[in-house]
């Protein structure tokens, strides 16, 4: 029934004003004892009275200057007034229940002058017309206090509700970026793991078919880095599926992604298909944050994947340079090949190459600058936030290799 009465509240008002005007019927007839030719008019008085009720809640201002002008004529016309002169009193607090301060006094106001009018009227003794005005003055500052408290929980609930609804449209979005992030982070990995992967298997195999007949042992060898490179990718692959699959995989999937400690892995990857490269270390190897350390190891494997699809043969030899500083992690990756016509911005993979770089080095605090090198070739200059830590030892891959094959002097800058 509550619910009911909620949904279709001009209903209820309807209901309400006819049965008020039921009601006072009868006691207008009281009200007018020989005097049945004014009984028509003291009915349309209350009549006007109750109608305006029924649009209470859509024009809460407009209902109320209606019944206050039928009071006023009521006044005019000398209706003594009755039992429908209580919907005046309701139209004022729909007026404070509804409207600010300043519009729901403006209508107490208007109460209070009909309540002196109609003393000065129909008061009689100057006592009775006081005692009239001031009991009129309790009821209509009642009503208008009533009025205005419910009002203002209204709004109050309202806001709060209004406030709740922000808040879960701001949740949602903010669910929906960080799935986007997720999809973009998710794209640079799989960017990283297959395209790395890819152009060196690809580089292998060629070799192996050009020299299958005339040097079966390079095509073994070929063959067997292209079995180490496809494993090492597909363990990447796992890992990275594993993490995205619901239920309890085989292994832990929260184990550490690629970092630093595999550099030395990755260069020597990069070796057997055949470019070479030298590695630098600078400084003492520590423990870094997981994605600074991921971010580092994937921005060196960009760049010399970049290296090895765009400058091809033109490269003779490529650099990979590493300091550990006091607050920061310096990277300069750099060739001897093409220079200026080496990989654009949106080169690789539809802009998940360098730009993939810049995004992972960006969302750390780093910088980043790529283009052709002072000497000819490419170069990549990465700088990662970086606090000190304990010296990083890894178990299973070792620390980064500083044998005097691999590490040369760091440039000077």
């Amino acid at each position: 029934m509550v619910t009911w009465a909620r949904t279709h509240p001009r209903v209820v008002d309807g209901a309400v004003a006819a049965a008020v005007f039921v009601i006072n019927v009868p006691v207008q007839a009281a009200y007018v004892p020989g005097h049945l030719p004014r009984y028509p008019v003291a009915l349309l008085v209350s009549a006007g009275l109750c109608l305006p009720y029924v649009y209470r809640r859509d024009r809460p201002v407009a209902s109320f200057a209606a019944t206050a002008l039928v009071s006023l004529a009521q006044w005019g016309l000398g209706v003594i007034p009755a039992w429908a002169n209580v919907m005046l009193f309701a139209g004022l607090y729909t007026v404070a229940a509804s409207h600010d301060r300043r519009v729901s006094v403006a209508a107490a106001a208007v109460v209070e002058l009909g309540a002196v009018l109609a003393a000065l009227r129909w008061g009689g003794h100057p006592l009775e017309m006081a005692f009239q005005v001031f009991t009129a003055t309790i009821f209509i500052v009642s009503v208008w206090m009533w009025g205005h408290t419910i009002g203002t929980r209204r709004a109050y609930v309202a806001g709060l509700r209004e406030r709740a609804e922000q808040l879960e449209r701001d949740r949602d979005n903010q669910a929906r970026i960080a799935a986007a992030a997720e999809r973009a982070r998710i794209a640079r990995e799989m960017h990283d793991i297959v395209s790395h992967s890819l152009s060196l298997i690809v580089v292998q195999a060629n070799g192996a078919a050009h020299c299958m007949h005339s040097r079966p042992e390079s095509a073994q060898r070929a063959l067997t880095a292209i079995s180490d490179i496809g494993q090492n990718a597909l363990a990447e692959m796992r890992h990275m599926l594993e993490v995205l699959r619901d239920g309890t995989p085989d292994r832990d999937p929260y184990a550490p992604q690629p970092g630093l400690a595999q550099l030395q892995r990755l260069v020597e990857d990069v070796r057997r298909s055949g470019l070479p490269v030298k590695l630098t270390v600078h400084g003492e190897p520590r423990d870094l944050p997981s994605g600074i350390d991921l971010a580092a190891y994937r921005t060196v494997q960009e760049a010399l994947t970049n290296t090895r699809k765009h400058a091809g043969s033109a490269v003779n030899t490529a650099q990979v340079w590493l300091r550990y500083g006091d607050d920061a992690l310096e990277l300069r990756i750099t060739d001897d090949g093409r220079g200026v016509t080496a990989p654009s911005e949106q080169s690789s993979a539809g802009g998940h190459g360098l730009v993939g770089i810049r995004e992972r080095v960006a969302a750390y605090g780093g910088s980043v600058r790529c283009g052709p090198a002072a000497g000819g070739g490419f170069e990549v200059v990465v700088t990662l936030p970086a606090q000190a830590g304990t010296p990083y030892v890894h178990a299973g891959s070792g620390r980064v290799a500083r044998s005097s094959a691999d590490v040369t002097n760091p440039p000077t800058t």
